[in-house]
């Protein structure tokens, strides 16, 4: 039953990868940055500038696409009885775990999505954000083996799996109100200036959401699930999304290969490595990629939802201590903060594989 069920998902997966893709290179097409057609880091990055958390101009709109993304997973959890609202495991932990992983892709300049969506734009310095990425997660785990676990959440009233949600209508109702306090990057002012239409971006996000919830779509959980039981089906969903996005950007003319003048991107190897690993790491230790977190958050996981917090406490922590890198390269504060990063992450991983052991 297990291996015909598995059979009936790969093709799932697969075809919702190829879906994703096309609206990925899609978003492009109707504005949004190059090789950026979605990215979780960077969205939740520029929708915090918005809300005012921290003041890099060039980086500062709310993305309808991350709120599409949770309440398309919010709608289909509801309509499918898999809104479940459950939280309480190690808040706190997680919440900082989050801020690492955010400091990590910032590092890079994008989350594992952007990662994908970048070696399919010719972008080679991914490259080495993949490699990184690879050996975070299998770091992550090292530990999952020794016993780490965050331990069990409770289930919860309804009320409080639907703040997540109530919350990004709310972001959303500011986007379209625009009042005076809500900051918008000026026109060719940076990445923040560069979006699809507000109802464009809105359904794309609502169909990847519903896409990702059906499909439990996660980089980090399907290069995981190959580690440890040589599971493949939910890496080949990004697999198809790499190739309908290579396909889509050579019609288009988008691209580039090499690794001088990339889109919003730098080329010291060895940071976009380690970017990536911290950020690999953190979100074994977390249970799933920045994507995963949202559509978690959708489900009504309020757990996911203060990682989501964590991720854009973050943004705003890089770009307000000059951590965020750029396209001229990393930072010294943004060396120095990935290095605390992989420190606190290995005492959070020993501290809860240990007590695992103890139990």
């Amino acid at each position: 039953m297990k291996e015909s069920l598995s059979k009936k998902e790969t093709p799932m997966i697969i075809g919702a990868g190829v879906i994703i893709g096309i609206i990925a290179v899609a978003l492009v097409y109707f504005g949004n940055p190059a090789n950026m057609g979605f990215c979780i880091a960077c969205f939740l990055r520029d929708t915090t500038g918005a809300l005012g958390f921290h003041s890099a101009a060039a980086v500062q709109y709310i993305r309808p696409e991350i709120v599409g993304l949770v309440l398309g997973s919010c709608i289909l959890a509801l309509a499918t009885k898999e809104f479940k609202p459950r939280g309480g495991s190690a808040p706190v932990t997680r919440f900082v775990i989050g801020m690492f992983v955010m400091i990590g892709c910032l590092m890079f300049l994008g989350c594992p999505f952007r990662m994908i969506l970048r070696l399919a734009g010719g972008d080679w310095n991914a490259i080495f954000g993949l490699i990184g990425f690879i050996v975070g997660i299998l770091a992550g785990v090292f530990f999952l083996k020794k016993g780490y676990t965050l331990k069990r959440s409770y289930k919860m009233q309804p009320v409080e799996g639907v703040i997540f949600p109530v919350v990004e209508i709310g972001i959303l109702v500011l986007l379209i109100a625009a009042p005076a306090f809500i900051h918008f990057t000026e026109a060719d002012g940076g990445p923040g200036a560069k979006h699809a239409a507000i109802a464009i971006s809105l359904i794309a996000g609502l169909v990847v959401g519903a896409l990702a919830q059906r499909t439990r779509l996660c980089m980090v959980g399907g290069i995981r699930d190959v580690v440890l039981f040589g599971e493949w089906k939910l890496l080949l969903g990004f697999v198809a999304i790499l190739v309908s996005v290579l396909i889509g950007n050579m019609i288009l003319g988008y691209f580039h290969p090499g690794f001088a003048g990339q889109a919003i991107a730098h080329t010291d190897g060895l940071w976009n490595a380690l970017g990536m690993a911290l950020a690999g790491f953190g979100c074994v230790l977390l249970g799933g990629c920045p994507l995963r977190q949202l559509v978690l958050a959708g489900e009504g996981n309020t757990d996911s939802a203060i990682t989501v917090f964590g991720l854009m406490a973050g943004a705003a922590v890089a770009h307000n201590f000059g951590l965020a890198s750029s396209g001229e390269g990393p930072t010294a504060n943004g060396k120095a903060a990935v290095i605390i990063g992989f420190v606190v992450l290995f005492v959070i991983a020993a501290v809860n594989s240990a007590r695992k052991a103890e139990s």
